[in-house]
């Protein structure tokens, strides 16, 4: 202990009497650290972090699955279920002390306060009474629902978030007990959940209130989803008993889904072929759930593992960076360390002093690193997630980033400082005091050179990487979707009530029309069910005189309803037939216009599909639509926007299909209550949004609108996740060049500065300014060529890992090896200048007098 201590002290007083130098390797050292440790923040907060509840490691999901819909159908992997599949399931598990089901992915409901004159969009999620017992929370105050408040008969009640308490109704201890209308429905404010509770779910934007899931039928009395037979809309989790344990559960809870799916589902009887053909493919896996639903850890995996990959690899260029630094100053300390030496010093004990040396200055990075950390997570969640109102993410490092970050720091210094430590027991007392470490023959110049190598390659890669990422993501964002992007605005309105009629509805939206197109600055407007790029609805295609369609991907299209003009103002054209008309109204025969990706994959080449007729989900509403157009192929749907346009069709919004089935009869109504307005003009946003506002609010008090934007920020927003890849890695990339050319600059330097003897001569001989220039820079730029030739390759290899995260760009992409070649030769060559002029400048008799 007394022997480090006192190399510790020798090494701060070492650093202490060379400033530049310590300045120079912890900032070096900050950088690679501190970026490692941001994305390590963000994956322990994403992939690592168990819910902030009661004891998360008896918590365990009812499914994995994720991919389904509201509209139901075999899942393979389920995920999702319908409420009366969630009561048999529940029964089936009696291994769980409880059990709780909730909707998946949130909702905005119009929730207005008693006594306040205009509603507000909030996120809900509607939730079985259990919920928050089965986690384990406790209310903050008031109390939160049980399962005596999650019945049809129980009096309405909420809980509200802790964080919409405190940001939305400013702490107000009167909120608990007070009114709220939901959609116009009157609900009691119970209780506030605990600070730091985000639901069961990290996502942006949770839940700010929580409704018992028996409500949902008076909130949505038409489309009720709790009653619909087989709708897939609530995920399930339990808390499992002491004692037990989840074996034998997921083949019996297995068993119950397919018994169900047989006899008891409610499919259509054209489904059930299908349905029976596919159950041996239906499993229900029973997952541990401590970490809650981890959508966003699928989500964002793989773009968190290549930042992490780019931030080791800027480390080991740091470290490489560093070392150099450190091989320099030993062979500077050649003469000191052959008196250590000569005095007795053992070689064990000057390497103890270098790793004491390297291991403080990975200390010192990691400490100022923890800053550069902090500045980094914060810049990704901006980047990612930049217009969600609120994430439950802390950009600040938790114990565990901390104590990660500190062995990080440990390890850094230990492999960068094995090398310097080495050399240094390589010293030999008597060449030392006869001043051999002025020639270039010491034995730390090839290490120096190689290191320079490393730091080359590894630019080259993370250069050539980054820039694959922000080309692919300039195609991504200027790709052609089939519609207008320039002049458009985009609103997300939250719905009407659902207590609105269907002629009050047709009213409402003529009068809303008629007041958006009278707004200062707008020249066209339209309704739609949504907006592009912001939901996707989907449904099976009969179409009339084709055999029935299959329950698969490949028999179903996307959709959406829009006013008579939506289409033609959206700068959607229209290729064959017609576009929808006002006279295409509640009197005239149901049309459609279909784009040209629907025509391909449910028409055979010769078939002309205008004037045929299609219907949904059922073969007997095979003839509910006539197609009268076919449109471009357009990209409506908010996801898969690097694959080709969806099959897709329209309909107006002024007519009603009279389908004979209850279910599609309350289906068909609720696609009537839109989401979305566009509106085309060059009027600024911010002046647009109150008149807006206004205008919504004149109409019904609670009609809000939840966002509005130009097309063009509806576009990079759609992109967010791989805006923030491609900037990091671009940012890093940077570092990397620059942390590049500094080693080039240091190992160039310390060679000229070895070499001063020998240059002297060369200019005593008659060598020139320009020939003592192009000394230097051929000695520096062969090693820059070698790491370029290991590099590209390598480069290549990397494009082919990042490959699924790429469009329109090859892993071996021309401009993205191009642009690495070129920024690191002129980092390169702007590093070597410095030294090079400055050796052109010794005098040959200065230099001569050295030795």
């Amino acid at each position: 202990m007394h022997t480090l201590i006192s190399n510790l002290r020798y090494a701060l007083r070492g650093f202490r009497h060379s400033p530049v130098f310590t300045g120079a390797a912890v900032l070096t050292l900050a950088l690679g650290i501190g970026g490692t440790t941001a994305i390590f923040t963000l994956v322990h907060a994403v992939m690592l972090r168990s819910l902030p509840v009661s004891d998360p490691g008896r918590l365990y999901r009812v499914g994995e699955g994720d991919d389904c819909c509201i509209e139901g159908g075999p899942q393979d992997r389920w995920g999702f279920y319908s409420y009366n599949l969630y009561e048999r399931l529940k029964a089936a598990a009696p291994e769980f002390e409880e059990v709780a089901a909730f909707q998946a992915g949130g909702w905005q409901q119009s929730v207005r306060r008693e006594r306040e004159l205009a509603a507000r969009p909030l996120y809900s999620e509607y939730a079985s009474g259990s919920y928050f017992s089965m986690l384990g929370v406790r209310a903050f105050g008031g109390r939160l629902f049980t399962p005596d408040d999650d019945k049809p008969s129980a009096p309405p009640v909420a809980v509200l978030s802790h964080r919409a308490w405190q940001a939305t109704y400013g702490s107000d201890p009167s909120v608990v007990g007070s009114t709220f209308f939901i959609e116009g429905h009157p609900f009691t404010v119970i209780g506030v959940t605990p600070p730091g509770f985000f639901g069961e779910t990290l996502r942006s934007d949770p839940p700010d209130i929580w409704v018992p899931l028996q409500q949902e039928p008076m909130i949505n009395p038409e489309g009720s989803l709790v009653h619909a037979p087989f709708s897939a809309w609530l995920r399930m989790m339990g808390r499992l008993r002491p004692g037990a344990t989840i074996a034998g559960m997921a083949p019996r809870l297995t068993g119950v889904l397919r018994q169900w799916m047989e006899h008891d589902s409610g499919y259509p009887a054209n489904w059930m072929p299908d349905v029976i053909r596919t159950l041996p493919k239906q499993v229900i896996n029973v997952i541990p759930a401590g970490a809650g639903v981890t959508e966003m850890r699928e989500g964002y995996g793989r773009s968190l593992a290549i930042l992490l990959s780019v931030c080791g690899l800027v480390l080991l260029i740091a470290s490489a960076n560093v070392a150099n630094l450190l091989l320099a100053r030993a062979v500077v300390r050649r003469a000191q360390t052959a008196v250590r030496l000569a005095l007795g010093a053992s070689r064990r004990q000057i390497v103890a002093q270098a790793l004491a040396e390297s291991v403080l200055l990975s200390v010192g990075g990691g400490i100022v690193g923890i800053l550069v950390a902090i500045a980094g997570a914060r810049l990704l969640l901006t980047l990612a997630f930049h217009s969600a109102h609120f994430l439950p993410i802390s950009p600040l490092p938790s114990l565990a980033v901390l104590a990660f970050s500190f062995a990080l720091a440990l390890a850094t210094g230990a492999v960068f400082g094995t090398i310097p430590a080495w050399f240094a027991t390589r010293t030999h007392p008597a060449e030392a005091l006869h001043g051999v470490g002025r020639s270039t023959s010491d034995h730390s110049s090839i290490a120096r050179q190689g290191l320079l190598i490393v730091q080359a390659m590894l630019s080259v890669v993370l250069v050539a990487g980054a820039t694959m990422l922000a080309r692919s993501l300039d195609k991504l964002q200027n790709q052609d979707f089939g519609y207008q992007i320039q002049g458009r605005v985009v609103l997300d309105l939250h719905n009407p009530p659902a207590t609105y009629t269907a002629p009050k509805l047709a009213a409402l939206y003529r009068e809303l029309e008629d007041r958006l197109n009278r707004l200062p600055g707008v020249r066209a407007s339209g309704l739609a069910l949504y907006n592009p790029l912001t939901d996707n609805w989907g449904e099976l295609i009969c179409v009339q005189g084709h055999p029935p369609g299959k329950i698969d991907a490949e028999s179903g299209a996307s959709w959406d309803r829009v006013s008579p003009n939506y289409l033609q103002d959206f700068g959607v054209s229209v290729l064959r037939g017609r576009a929808f008309t006002t006279a295409d109204n509640e009197t005239s025969e149901l049309v459609a216009v279909v784009n040209e990706a629907f025509v391909k994959r449910f028409f055979k080449p010769n078939e002309d599909p205008l004037d045929q007729h299609f219907g949904l989900d059922y073969p007997e509403n095979a003839g509910t639509y006539r197609i009268v157009g076919i449109v471009r192929d357009a990209k409506f749907a908010g996801f898969e926007l690097d694959k080709p346009a969806r099959p897709m069709f329209y309909v107006t919004l002024a007519q009603y299909a009279n389908y004979p089935q209850e279910g599609m009869k309350k289906f068909e109504l609720g696609s009537h209550f839109i989401h979305a307005a566009m509106l085309v003009t060059n009027t600024p946003t911010g002046v647009l949004e109150p008149l807006l506002r206004r205008t919504l609010a004149e109409l019904d008090p609670n009609l809000t609108m939840v966002s509005v934007r130009t097309m063009r920020e509806q576009v990079a927003l759609s992109f967010d996740q791989e805006r923030a890849v491609a900037s990091l890695a671009s940012l890093f990339g940077i570092v990397a060049l620059l942390l590049a050319a500094v080693g080039v600059y240091g190992v160039t330097a310390y060679a000229v500065a070895q070499r001063t003897n020998e240059i002297g001569i060369r200019m005593a001989l008659g060598a020139n300014r320009t020939r003592v220039i192009q000394l230097v820079l051929h000695g520096a730029f062969k090693r820059v060529v070698i790491g370029l030739l290991v590099g590209l390759p390598l480069a290549v290899g990397a494009g082919r890992l990042i490959a699924a995260q790429l469009y329109g760009v090859k892993s071996w992409d021309p401009m993205a090896l191009s642009v690495a070649v070129v920024a690191l030769g002129i980092c390169a060559l702007v590093a070597t200048l410095i030294p090079a002029t400055r050796a052109a400048a010794i005098s040959p008799i200065e230099a001569l007098r050295i030795e």
